[in-house]
């Protein structure tokens, strides 16, 4: 192996790497931290286990893109671990690890599906070339996959990954990457929480407009003065608070991306403004009688309503419909691609964790947990699916199995697959209610509940139920005050 020839690669920027997830097994502590302090000074994800049994659980929880094994270790040797990797997912690049190279031995974990191997002793700078060019295979396999797994959008801060294999979200995202080469306006329609914006920025940001901004504006959630003054602008004057001249989405978008979410709730003055700009790319802001510019916009909208019967309602504009309607692309609901839940899961799993838990072992979703997760009805698709793992990141211990019981909605509402014994917080009338409001009351009672008992548990102790909840202080001291609670009245309630 020549490490000198890895040189001629163009180096991985940081968002590449921390995408890239390296697993290191070595049973002697000393060599596998180096490893890891001199992956993760690169930037890598990474994990460590020092047993090959540690690392055999990782790998059944968890995907790696890289793995460093030691090929010498007790109980479960690395040529073992080797093949139990490749045969979990043969896409997984392993470089093994070996104290006492030979030609037999070389050979030997070549035969059995290695990448490479790495003598030992090895320097850092070594090291840092050969998983340089593993990542630069890796990054070779997702290209080549056409499309992979998951797609990764820069769009600042926060979770913006699109996760995915089903074959109906696939067949959505495969049109939204052919679409989004183009200029044509894009029509999503698909349930509350279904990803609609997420396959907006997918489009945006696969498009020749990538360089320029995306806004987003919801138009069920101003009244209709103030959309039509965030849309187009105002000038001074042109109502009462208008102090000074504002441009308007339109020019703030010029050139970019602009994302009119549930369009539908548009008011129809507004839509007949929205068509003008649409035909002759000229914006006119509130109170002005003459063009005020000239924009160059791409249009995505979006309605988790059928689109064909708010135009026979009335509710849209048919002529507005079908100038947007160039290019429909129907978003999925979770319900329809379940085979991607237990992958969605824990990519928040993960993400939340880290976001919260930098230090502490990640933990993980047992079995049962898994299979309840999957038979939920999720009917707030995958927005309420993020929400439901964020809180039981809050709740779970580290590197622990998490229970379906210990899930928030899952133990609250009597998911099936969880017996009869589950406790209901779901009263009727919430039926009556909307879907965010009745959710936000049903995570609030259970949120009460759990945070009750558990202070109980604890017999007041703080800093022990925090222990049990697998939280600090401060985020449960957080909890209590959220909820208006106080550890002697939780006390008295026993």
């Amino acid at each position: 192996m020549d490490p000198a020839a890895s040189a001629t690669f163009e180096p991985l920027d940081q968002t590449q790497k921390s995408a890239i997830r390296v697993l290191v097994v070595d049973d002697e502590a000393t060599l596998r931290e180096t490893c890891v302090n001199v992956l993760r000074m690169q930037g890598f994800d990474l994990s460590s286990a020092g047993r090959g049994e540690e690392a055999l659980d990782l790998i059944r929880r968890r995907d790696f893109d890289v793995m460093l094994i030691d090929l010498y270790m007790a109980q479960v040797p690395g040529i073992a671990l080797l093949r139990a990797a490749i045969a979990r997912r043969p896409e997984t690049i392993v470089v093994m690890m070996t104290g006492n190279p030979s030609v037999e031995s070389n050979l030997s974990v070549l035969e059995a599906g290695a990448w490479d191997y790495l003598p030992k002793p090895f320097s850092a700078t070594h090291l840092e070339l050969l998983i340089g060019r593993a990542s630069h295979a890796v990054m070779e396999q997702r290209r080549a996959a056409a499309p992979g797994d998951e797609t990764t959008l820069d769009t600042g801060g926060g979770d913006h990954t699109v996760v995915g294999s089903s074959p109906a979200f696939r067949a959505a995202l495969d049109l939204a990457r052919k679409v989004a080469r183009s200029n044509a306006s894009v029509f999503l329609t698909g349930e509350s929480g279904s990803g609609k914006e997420l396959i907006a920025q997918f489009i945006h940001q696969h498009s020749r407009r990538a360089n320029r901004r995306m806004v987003a504006i919801n138009c069920a959630a101003l009244p209709e003065p103030l959309l039509e003054s965030e849309m187009f602008g105002h000038t001074k004057g042109a109502f009462t608070g208008a102090v000074r001249d504002k441009e308007g989405l339109f020019e703030i978008a010029n050139g970019g991306t602009l994302f009119l979410d549930e369009i539908t709730e548009m008011a129809h003055s507004i839509q007949a403004k929205l068509l003008r700009v649409l035909q002759d790319g000229s914006v006119r802001r509130v109170g002005s009688t003459e063009v005020d510019a000239r924009v160059d916009v791409r249009l995505i909208a979006a309605t988790n309503r059928d689109p064909k019967e708010a135009v026979l309602s009335g509710d849209l504009r048919s002529d507005l419909y079908y100038r947007l309607r160039v290019v429909p692309i129907r978003v999925p609901p979770l319900r329809e691609r379940r085979e991607d839940i237990p992958v969605l899961a824990n990519h928040f799993l993960q993400h939340y964790w880290k976001r919260d838990n930098q230090r502490a072992r990640a933990p993980y979703f047992s079995e049962g947990a898994m299979r309840a997760l999957v038979s939920q009805p999720w009917t707030g698709n995958v927005r309420e699916l993020q929400n439901v793992i964020e809180h039981t990141v809050v709740l779970v211990e580290p590197g622990a199995a998490i229970q379906a019981e210990e899930i928030p909605f899952l133990s609250a509402i009597d998911a099936p697959g969880l017996g009869n014994g589950a406790q209901s917080y779901y009263p009727d009338h919430l039926n009556d209610q909307p879907y965010h409001e009745a959710r936000d009351r049903v995570l609030a009672e259970f949120e009460k509940n759990y945070l009750t008992n558990l202070v109980n548990r604890a017999g007041g102790n703080m800093s022990k139920a925090a222990r049990l909840a697998g939280v600090d202080r401060t985020t449960l001291y957080r909890l209590i005050d959220k909820h208006d609670l106080e550890r002697d009245t939780i006390l008295r309630s026993r």
